[in-house]
């Protein structure tokens, strides 16, 4: 039986912890059931924005009118939109490549199973035959997650999709006619924009009464009323069966308040009703890890499961399923893998941003209004509508219209920040930089001066005002254009500073 210094289960985010081991010379194996690559580059955020943006330049030439431009598509390209998006997804071959030729790594393609303490089986995906049976010394759980299927009758007796089917042999060589989406989440907001863009007739059917719950309701509201120029959207209605009629695929769904049931056809259903757990999979209870009552497996503040020599990062552990937020686990992981006990660094949560590329696009971080007053706080509520400055009504908005969007602001009664909210154009870019505010935290005591209006600024700031340390400290939504400013300081290069060599000291 091979025995290893370092397993890592999936090939996202945790490669960035596996390069660290592997750097160190450490015996490494590398566990993965799909695509090299992860969720966000295989079958996630990065192929779904390269589907967004012509999405985006469609409703933009139609609401450029309200600035006195018309513009004809003439036609919409899809063999070469979607040509741009497999690039992207086909980096998974080189880096599956790259990763077999490296000399301490064994790749191991197929599922991981935990047969006891330490102890792991990985088997076959297509022919379930063992391919490989070994211990390792460290375990890093990044197995990710999957698309929940909701209990729908006869669900599994029709050719339905998710998103993981979608990026793959299931994606349409041209947009279907009709589309049925179940759901109506961050994806399903996403995929909703963008076939009915490319002329699909798109329905989406939410059991909740609103669309996208983690945000503000106002929020949900002016979603609701832009999509609902474009498709159809069915709040409080339940699918409660699935079957084919005639030459198309059929829902019947069920009003939630009246009971009222009602049959909806399409093309094609996509199921986008939320994610679960993979800790199934792995049958993580084999070696005593725990899991809360959604199979999400539970870690502390490092990181760590309640089983030693054991971590899990990214949307394995069900908080925030967000790239960024995995990069920033995964950042801290391997300081507390690898560096001094003494050194172990914990996890925040309170400035997790996220965007959903819908349209209008929407921006987050923090909390909402709502969880500020359940949590204690003595709030102030800001809101602010892009109509009423300048570039807004430049752009076309325009007071008391459906599409006017806004950013709302959510701050305690010591002004400090507690969540930032915004629906419109560019709203990922507009609120990462509350993200670097929320993140600030430096505190000073400055003397105190007679007389200080003579002493230059930088005399009577903190020493660390000015600092990159809260864009560094931060988690940068991804991918959005704050990428190219947030990760510059990733390219710091000293000039004529002489730089002081320092040893590494890893436990």
């Amino acid at each position: 039986m091979e025995t290893y210094d370092l397993v890592v289960i999936g090939s996202g985010v945790g490669l960035s912890v596996l390069n660290v081991g592997l750097q160190l010379g450490m015996n490494c194996a590398l566990v993965e059931n799909t695509k090299i690559g992860g969720t966000c580059l295989t079958r996630g955020c990065i192929p779904s924005k390269v589907l967004v943006y012509p999405a985006d330049l469609i409703r933009e030439s139609q609401h450029a009118k309200k600035v006195g431009i018309k513009f004809n598509i003439e036609n919409i390209d899809w063999d070469l939109i979607a040509k741009r998006m497999w690039s992207q997804i086909d980096e998974s071959k080189m880096m599956d490549q790259g990763l077999s030729t490296v000399p301490n790594l064994k790749l191991y393609k197929g599922i991981g199973e935990f047969i006891g303490e330490y102890e792991m089986k990985v088997k076959n995906t297509k022919n379930g035959e063992e391919i490989g049976h070994f211990k390792s010394e460290r375990f890093v759980i990044a197995s990710g997650a999957r698309s929940f299927i909701p209990p729908i009758q006869g669900i599994e007796d029709i050719d339905f999709i998710t998103n993981e089917d979608f990026f793959g042999d299931k994606f349409p060589k041209k947009p279907w006619r009709s589309l049925i989406i179940i759901g109506g989440g961050v994806i399903a907001a996403e995929l909703a924009h963008i076939f009915s863009a490319m002329g699909t007739d798109v329905t989406i059917v939410e059991m909740f009464p609103r669309l996208v719950v983690t945000e503000e309701p106002e929020i949900s509201h002016l979603l609701q009323k832009s999509l609902s120029k474009h498709m159809k959207v069915l709040l409080n209605e339940k699918a409660i069966k699935a079957y084919w009629n005639k030459k198309q695929k059929a829902v019947l769904i069920k009003n939630m308040e009246t009971g009222k049931e009602k049959e909806i056809m399409a093309e094609e259903i996509l199921i986008a009703a939320g994610r679960r757990s993979n800790a199934d999979f792995l049958k993580v209870e084999n070696t005593g890890v725990e899991t809360d009552e959604r199979g999400w497996i539970k870690t502390n503040q490092y990181l760590e499961t309640n089983k030693n020599n054991i971590w899990c990062i990214g949307d394995a552990n069900g908080l925030y399923q967000f790239r960024h937020k995995a990069n920033y686990e995964a950042e801290i992981c391997t300081n507390n893998i690898f560096g001094p006990e003494d050194q172990k660094r914990s996890v925040n949560y309170s400035a997790v941003p996220w965007a959903i590329f819908t349209y209008p696009q929407i921006g987050h971080v923090g909390m909402t209004q709502a969880e500020a007053i359940e949590k204690g706080y003595e709030i102030f509520v800001a809101v602010k509508n892009y109509s009423t400055v300048a570039k807004g009504f430049a752009m076309g908005y325009e007071s008391n219209q459906d599409d006017d969007g806004f950013v709302k602001l959510i701050v305690d009664k010591s002004y400090k920040i507690l969540g930032a909210h915004v629906i419109g154009p560019h709203a990922a870019l507009l609120v990462q930089p509350f993200v670097y505010l929320m993140n600030s935290g430096f505190t000073c005591t400055l003397p105190e001066y007679k007389d200080d209006k003579d002493l230059p600024k930088i005399e009577r700031a903190c020493p660390e005002a000015g600092s990159f340390m809260p864009i560094y400290h931060s988690m940068v939504i991804h991918p959005s254009l704050n990428e190219v400013t947030g990760w510059a300081i990733g390219n710091l290069k000293p000039v004529n500073i002489k730089m002081v060599p320092h040893e590494h000291h890893y436990g």
